[in-house]
């Protein structure tokens, strides 16, 4: 069995509908999708040997299945720079995890100024569909997407980034570098395959994907799970 069936397995058995962001990027992972470099602590010892090991500057959310919108709820801390910022930052978030039990993810501060977003949902009809679009504050927003039925091919992809309205944003503009459209594509394709192959996900929501020197970043993750498969 692999490790990202046992994350969902282990999430189903008890009782859960969702898999904590640092669950949902370890599944990601498996598929080969490039996710953010992070370690997971519950106590303040491991904090600075954690931030260490990332390298500052570092990002240090809060991570709990039971969590929708950390931002929202001040679970998130960016640009932490030296011990003191990232023990200040671990006891902040705890204190604002208010009983829900949970740790503190200590994440690779990604640079970018464009943010995409990858999804996938199961319709009940037509099965596993993948979504791709702008990210951060602007998909629901604009709304700007595209979709294609799983499993997809690599012209698919490529089909799809040319679709959305923003889609000048993928080259190479204000002096960005263009984004890599092979590692975007292996992303949209990964995303599809998981549909395919994992009947008890029912959907993703990877968003904020960062553009950092051209390479597509999972920076936040969330995978939501059915008890039963799909008939």
């Amino acid at each position: 069995m692999g490790y990202h069936v046992e994350i969902v397995n282990n999430a189903l058995e008890e009782g859960r509908r969702r898999l904590s962001e640092y669950e949902s990027k370890r599944v990601l992972a498996s598929y080969q999708i490039p996710v953010t470099r992070e370690v997971l602590v519950e106590s303040s010892s491991d904090v600075i040997p954690a931030a260490h090991e990332i390298r500052y500057p570092v990002v240090m959310k809060g991570c709990s299945p039971e969590i929708m919108h950390k931002t929202e709820r001040g679970l998130i801390r960016t640009d932490i720079r030296n011990d003191r910022e990232a023990l200040d930052a671990f006891n902040e978030i705890m204190a604002r995890m208010d009983g829900i039990k949970g740790a503190v993810l200590v994440q690779e501060m990604v640079k970018g100024k464009r943010e995409l977003a990858i999804g996938l949902t199961r319709d009940p009809q037509f099965g596993p569909c993948v979504m791709f679009g702008l990210g951060g504050i602007f998909t629901e927003v604009l709304e700007d997407v595209s979709f294609r039925l799983a499993p997809l091919e690599r012209r698919d992809a490529l089909e799809m980034m040319n679709e959305i309205k923003a889609h000048k944003m993928l080259g190479a503009i204000r002096g960005m570098k263009p984004v890599d459209r092979d590692m975007l594509s292996d992303m949209l394709i990964g995303i599809g395959r998981i549909g395919i192959t994992n009947e008890r996900i029912k959907e993703i929501d990877i968003n904020p994907v960062i553009v950092a020197g051209g390479r597509p970043i999972a920076v936040d993750a969330l995978v939501v799970l059915q008890p039963e498969p799909s008939p």
